[in-house]
């Protein structure tokens, strides 16, 4: 089992070294608010587990040079984020670098059973590689709300089978490391706060536009979930009480009228009617439509496919605006599998945003697509399970 931090001064200078890289004894000590004899202590008592190594010697600042520290190159961490439609899993070192990553295609709909063998084969391929001899902790990402403490998924929607299931203890078990789950779309938002677009932001909403629809909320730099984990489960907000039946239950919700399904759905009805010659050429050349056929043919120009993409990005920007006007936060990033429909989804989210909140609200807000793409997930998956491994035993 790895080695813990003893204290909070410990867990906030391993985060340090994870988040900044290489630093000289002399700039941690700019850092933080211990005496100089005091770091040294805390330094040594983490050389001595081996969390950190001697990385050679800093730059001269004058006078005697210090010696540089480093989080232990030989740690490893896994990240696991499992889509409705696919599982990515990547290895990554302590500061969180992604070594190696591997995704396919999977229907999150066959059970954990199921899912767990591909993501504990996905785990043996990266180990297989020469990336990891064993893993020090692992962070996995579930499409559905759960109950964080314990790691179990409760009631998802879109995951039949998964109601719950014990996935952070079968897991560990089968690591043999500390696990920890979430909902995927809080990753998400943590992994562009590690190594994206909201690295310095400490308030931002990270809204996922893909097969469902969630937000993960950042307050103060830290992730909410609320009492039972179900924070930011804007899919399910109504947008229209005479719309179409959702996976929940209930009718007209957001992720009913524009998630990935959702989409297929309403540009196969326009292909079957003759709206749209793109996507009926597309129809009947492969059976069957998907996001990427609705993308293309509005990257064509076909006018039908571009008012789905508009209408669908004018009802996510009217949740959105909601939640600007509720939360007021520094940034709105949207990411998910629908980006790949463009700047037209994101500019008509803005306007919808721009125009319904208030001035006070938006007046200096951006609103941008994510820079991580597929590996947010993971990133967050192992920067959550390294704040769990970086703090106190």
């Amino acid at each position: 089992m790895t080695a813990r931090p003893a204290n909070v001064h410990q867990a906030t200078l391993l985060r340090l070294l994870r988040d900044l890289g290489p630093q000289s004894r002399v700039a941690l000590g700019d850092r933080v608010e211990l005496s100089r004899s005091k770091l040294a202590v805390e330094i040594d008592r983490l050389l001595e587990t081996g969390l950190v190594v001697q990385d050679g010697l800093a730059a001269s600042r004058g006078g005697r040079r210090s010696h540089n520290v480093r989080i232990a190159p030989s740690l490893r961490f896994l990240g696991v984020d499992i889509g409705a439609t696919s599982v990515d899993a990547a290895v990554t070192n302590a500061e969180l670098e992604v070594l190696g990553h591997l995704s396919e295609p999977l229907d999150v709909r066959e059970g954990p059973v199921a899912v767990f063998e591909r993501v504990l084969a996905l785990a043996a391929k990266l180990r297989e590689a020469g990336l990891a001899e064993h893993f020090d902790g692992a962070g996995i990402g579930v499409p559905g709300p759960v109950r964080f403490p314990e790691g179990v998924p409760v009631a998802p929607p879109i995951m039949p089978g998964w109601d719950g299931f014990p996935v952070r203890e079968a897991l560990s078990q089968e690591l043999g490391c500390p696990v920890l789950v979430d909902n995927d779309v809080n990753l998400m938002a943590l992994g562009e706060q590690q190594a994206g677009v909201a690295r310095s932001v400490r308030d931002f909403l990270w809204v996922k536009v893909g097969t469902g629809i969630g937000c993960g909320i950042v307050v103060g730099g830290e992730v909410h979930r609320g009492v039972t984990g179900s924070a930011g489960d804007i899919g399910h907000i109504q947008v229209d009480p005479d719309g179409p039946p959702c996976a929940c239950g209930n009718t007209g919700c957001l992720e009913a009228h524009f998630g990935g399904s959702a989409l297929v759905r309403d540009a196969t009805t326009l292909a079957e009617a003759g709206r749209s010659a793109e996507l009926a050429a597309r129809l009947e050349a492969a059976g069957r439509l998907t996001p990427e056929d609705v993308s293309a043919a509005a990257g064509a120009g076909d006018a039908a496919a571009l008012e789905l993409i508009r209408l669908g990005g004018s009802r996510t920007g009217q949740v959105i605006a909601g939640l600007v006007s509720f939360f007021n936060p520094g940034l709105v990033v949207i990411g998910g599998g629908l980006t790949g429909l463009g700047h037209t989804l994101l500019a008509s989210i803005r306007t919808q945003v721009y125009r319904q909140s208030l001035p006070l609200a938006t007046g200096n807000l951006p609103i941008v697509l994510g820079e991580l793409g597929q590996v947010a997930g993971v990133i967050g998956a192992t920067r959550l399970i390294s704040d769990h491994i970086f703090s106190p035993a």
